[in-house]
């Protein structure tokens, strides 16, 4: 969707109703459709985000959850201190992707209780 007037040109013009309404018909938010099951979703947002700001998974989230059959399966993580591309230093990253792949585990059914971790060369049972 269009974010400045310089975009009409590649985008179209949101104040004439031709150009609106084919926006409209993309955007998430407006395609939620009351009554019905979705998928579980994992929405995922940064405050300092340039691009998609933090209020727009936050609004979708909750229509999704106030709308749909199963809105508690929608949840919504928003990192403050990431922008666009999730976190920039790498253990932080990787510590978010591991979040993301748990939860995606978990909705396949195949996470388990997790085990205390056992720091690196401290294993007793040698």
């Amino acid at each position: 969707i269009p974010l400045t007037t310089e975009e009409w040109c590649e985008w179209g013009n949101p104040n004439e109703l031709a150009y609106f309404d084919y926006m409209l018909s993309y955007s998430p938010i407006n395609q939620v459709r009351p009554d019905t099951t979705y998928p579980s979703m994992l929405l995922l947002s940064g405050l300092n985000d340039p691009r998609v700001a933090y209020w727009e998974p936050t609004k979708w989230a909750q229509v999704l959850r106030a709308n749909i059959k199963n809105g508690d399966d929608v949840l919504l993580k928003t990192d403050l201190d990431a922008g666009h591309f999730s976190a920039s230093d790498r253990y932080r990253y990787l510590r978010e992707l591991a979040f993301d792949f748990a939860w995606l585990l978990d909705q396949h059914g195949l996470a388990s209780p997790s085990a205390p971790a056992t720091p690196r060369g401290d294993d007793q049972s040698s």
